[in-house]
């Protein structure tokens, strides 16, 4: 049964392109990114499959009483398998990022540019790639008549891309869709040759750090508390967090902790002012294991030094905090069901790993169940002329199939 579903999504290159064209033609972008939402897109994709004969979806929408309508949506459709004892979710996202400067495109980033085996807009690999892979999969299926062993449950979820709250976050915390013995799989994050599956996630932590001196002429320092000076000593103390928190662990890449300083906010407008305030931001990934307190309790204490050196105070904020999920074991049912797909559709060696961004992969940790993060993609997420391949679309598309037609 593999090889008529295989030669059914190798025949499909037109499907992957007329639906990306339509999925890229909508922007779908989150209120916090000055968009309305996802809601129009999802219309769309649930008018089109009616077209593909896909079963009636399901809807878990969020209220959202910032978007038009008051609803962010959560759309599910089930291929019904020859077993009901557990289901296969493939979960991937409707949002999307702004194109950002259009001037850096080649191409408008909402008109699919096709060129080759390339295709090129906003959103095509994140996370359309994983969309649409897992859309030609169900409907390989639909097209040749054949069950999978398995329900394959399609979720596709909004906001992903700013948080969750109205997306899987929503749908975890509202619904009891998903079971200990299901197959999750999300489809956001890959390497270049596909071996890669993503079982674990470092902590996260996004620190805020505004130091507060006294304004003055720059000829006269003698007058003011140079806010800039006290928190540039903070930042060149961070280095030390690599030595202080110096675990390695493989699994991960790098393997070891980051603690970066990377945005800095504007200070004074004119070069002759002492700056009173000073505001930047320390971008953590901390390896599971090593509690974000200490980190937190480290960077607090130079903070205090640095606060009486100079006569300033320096104030923490957080914009994201939060703890490694506990990982997916590597010999969990999914990480196995995908390593065998893998390594027969794609000829390579798959390995578990980690990484240091986050997915919602951790909701689903957290939550307690064993979730796996897998794609083949090139890794162009958020740049300017985001482009995916044909071939590896139709490629995770077999790897699906793959997964939902063996007994596990």
């Amino acid at each position: 049964m593999f090889d008529k579903i295989k030669s059914n999504i190798e025949n499909d290159r037109q499907g992957v392109i007329d639906l990306q064209k339509l999925l890229v033609s909508i922007p779908a972008l989150a209120p916090e990114s000055g968009g309305e939402g996802e809601m129009k897109k999802c219309q769309a994709l649930v008018e089109y499959l009616r077209r593909w004969h896909f079963p009636e979806p399901e809807f878990y929408h969020a209220p959202d009483n910032r978007v038009p309508g008051g609803k962010r949506p959560n759309v599910l459709y089930r291929i019904k398998g020859k077993s009901g004892t557990r289901r296969v979710w493939i979960m991937s996202h409707l949002d999307i990022v702004p194109a950002g400067e259009l001037s850096l495109w080649k191409s408008d980033p909402f008109q699919l540019r096709v060129d080759g085996d390339r295709i090129y807009g906003r959103g095509v690999e994140d996370n359309h790639q994983g969309m649409t892979a897992s859309i030609i999969a169900a409907k390989a299926f639909i097209d040749q008549g054949i069950a999978p062993e398995y329900d394959l449950c399609l979720l596709m979820v909004a906001d992903e891309e700013v948080g969750s709250e109205y997306g899987i976050k929503y749908v975890l915390e509202n619904h009891s869709l998903f079971s200990r013995d299901d197959l999750i799989i999300v489809p956001d994050s890959g390497e270049p040759d596909g071996a890669a599956i993503e079982v674990a996630e470092k902590s996260i932590m996004w620190l805020k750090v505004v130091t507060r001196g006294v304004q003055a002429h720059g000829s006269r320092p003698d007058l003011g508390r140079n806010a800039f000076r006290a928190a540039s000593h903070l930042v060149v103390r961070l280095d030390e967090l690599y030595r202080k928190f110096d675990k390695k662990d493989s699994l991960f890449q790098p393997p070891y902790s980051t603690f970066e300083p990377t945005k800095k906010e504007a200070n004074v407008p004119n070069v002759n002012t002492i700056p009173g305030d000073d505001v930047f931001h320390i971008d953590c990934r901390v390896l599971p294991g090593i509690p974000l307190l200490e980190v937190e309790n480290a960077i607090r204490l130079w903070a205090n030094d640095i606060e009486r050196r100079f006569n300033v105070t320096i104030e923490f904020s957080f914009s994201q905090k939060a703890e490694a999920a506990p990982p997916t074991p590597a010999d969990s049912s999914v990480v196995k069901a995908l390593a065998a797909a893998i390594k027969t559709v794609y000829k390579v060696n798959p390995r578990p790993c980690g990484i240091g961004g986050g997915t919602v992969a951790a909701l689903f940790r957290r939550a307690g169940f064993e979730a796996a993060v897998w794609s083949k993609l090139n890794e162009v997420a958020h740049q300017p002329n985001e482009y995916a391949l044909i071939s590896n679309i139709l490629g995770d598309a077999q790897v699906f199939s793959h997964v939902c037609l063996n007994r596990i």
